[in-house]
């Protein structure tokens, strides 16, 4: 093995255009760049229109994970309003819950859609024999030519038995139906999905009712069965077949959590604050955020500004960038965000519940906490979360009071600044808002894949993906599976921009689908 240029472009099983570049010596990828191919301007529409529209648009960011921006929103306008110590009990539990059903139904998807046919041999399924619905119906499929979403892929490196590759691809078809149960607990409460029409800035406009409790719970029981009998043992078999990918894509080693689902007394299920490798837990201090784009398609004057001072100026072809997205860091350094960090800075906090939950897992895989730093310590942290956060919803149902509030009227100043601040499925997710007249004079999102997926900073320091991809062994360069499954265990969505487009056809790029 010489010197190679591996590119991938675009990945797929993703939300959004990614391009992936590794630069591989010897069989080891001794470099990375991860490059956003879309544009985003939501920001940019935002400005001059009323604050209230700031929850019906962010949504419109993406059609996966709308309820985390209607959620950051939301709560960047509470803040800005001055009514966010205000917001009645039932307008809480009811955020919680809109999110929490959103997150569910997230990360069934991710697991099972995205990032199960990475560990399941498909092809080899339909050499079985037996009268298995969902054996019978993939062969029908394959019969008639229509695999996809099953292929194209990378192929190799299969280590399921032939019960667990059919158990799983079995699985696969009824997280199909769970997700859906997920969507309509969220369309319960959020008047519909995607883009719940609900949550707004004072609580929500949701009138609960005893049927909707119960609605609402019968769907949330049968997810909670799914997720501790059939979600968290296929992440625990792959996990006992892929041991070697709790050593494999570890990343920036630094992680990052706002927190997220609000509890009485202002405090959150899951903790705000920073880990290092070590589990040493660091408060958070937003003040140290900031954006760079030196190697981003942005101006570079706006290049390490604080989110409520950021400007979205595109610079398409500058010289030495090559990407969309911009580089967050903290206190000048790169961090990962996502369920691994929000599962872990409550791990290092000494929160009971996640450290029972996290011990439990790795003391049935024979595996310490630093393997969570790793592909498979991304993919537990979220069935980890998922679990989490569905029995917490199972306590927040029945707090609901149908009787009462949820909602506080609110007047709209002439002048404010706002923040948001939650944990989207994939990590922190921040929304800052600066009013003038009325009116919104400025909108900055930074969004869980514009800290993972990012490029170099200003200073070159690889992005929390790049630095994953770096030193990884690639068995087979023409197949090269390991670099999506490090990829795909961050679960990037570019989906917050605009394709870019030459008009007359001219030809950017051709592209190897994995």
């Amino acid at each position: 093995m010489g010197n190679t240029s591996i590119i991938i472009d675009p990945v797929t099983r993703i939300e959004g255009h990614l391009k992936i570049e590794a630069q591989v010596e010897n069989g080891e990828v001794k470099d990375a760049k991860s490059s956003g191919m879309l544009f985003r301007g939501i920001e940019l529409i935002l400005k001059g229109r009323n604050p209230l529209d700031a929850q019906r648009y962010t949504q419109r960011i993406c059609g996966v994970c709308p309820t985390s921006h209607s959620t950051a929103a939301t709560l960047n306008l509470d803040s800005a309003l001055g009514i966010a110590d205000k917001i009645p009990d039932n307008g809480r539990l009811m955020r919680n819950l809109i999110l929490g059903a959103a997150h569910i139904a997230d990360h069934i998807l991710h697991f099972y859609h995205l990032c199960a046919l990475d560990y399941v041999d498909v092809t080899k399924v339909l050499s079985y024999e037996g009268n298995d619905s969902v054996l019978n119906s993939v062969k029908a499929f394959a019969e008639r030519g229509e695999l996809g979403p099953f292929v194209p892929r990378y192929e190799g490196d299969y280590r399921l038995s032939d019960e667990q590759n059919l158990q799983t691809l079995s699985h696969y078809v009824k997280a199909l139906e769970m997700r859906r149960k997920a969507q309509e607990m969220l369309s319960i409460l959020g008047g519909k999905m995607p883009h719940d029409a609900s949550i707004v800035p004072g609580g929500v406009t949701e009138v609960i009712s005893t049927d909707k409790i119960s609605s609402f719970l019968w769907r949330l029981n049968e997810l909670r069965d799914f997720i501790d009998n059939v979600y968290l043992p296929d992440v625990i078999a792959i996990a006992n077949a892929y041991s070697d990918y709790f050593g494999i894509g570890a990343g920036c080693g630094n992680l990052l959590s706002y927190g997220s689902y609000e509890l009485d007394g202002r405090k959150r299920l899951f903790k705000q604050g920073t880990t290092d490798a070590k589990w040493k837990l660091g408060e958070l201090n937003i003040d140290k955020i900031a954006e760079q784009v030196k190697y981003s398609w942005y101006e570079d004057s706006t290049s390490g500004r604080h989110p409520t001072e950021g400007e979205t100026i595109p610079k398409p072809g500058k010289e030495g960038a090559y990407s969309w997205v911009k580089a967050p860091r903290y206190d000048g350094k790169v961090y990962e965000v996502g369920p691994l960090a929000r599962v872990m800075v409550s791990y290092a906090s000494g929160d009971a519940l996640v450290s029972e939950k996290v011990d439990g897992a790795l003391s049935s895989l024979n595996a310490s906490s630093d393997a969570m730093l790793s592909v498979l310590g991304r993919h537990l942290a979220r069935a980890l979360d998922t679990k989490i956060v569905a029995d917490s919803m199972a306590e927040w149902v029945l707090e609901l009071k149908p009787s009462e509030p949820a909602h506080v009227s609110f007047e709209i100043p002439d002048e404010a600044t706002g923040m948001g601040l939650v944990e989207a499925a994939r990590g922190a997710l921040g929304h800052w808002i600066e009013i003038k007249e009325k009116k919104i004079s400025n909108y900055q999102c930074v969004v869980p894949t514009t800290w993972n997926l990012s490029p170099r900073d200003d200073a070159g320091n690889p992005g929390p993906a790049e630095q994953a991809l770096i030193g990884t062994k690639i068995k087979d360069e023409n197949n090269p599976f390991e670099i999506v499954r490090i990829v795909r265990s961050f679960d990037p969505c570019l989906a917050c921009a605009i394709h870019l487009v030459t008009p007359r056809g001219k030809i950017i790029g051709k592209y190897r689908v994995s």
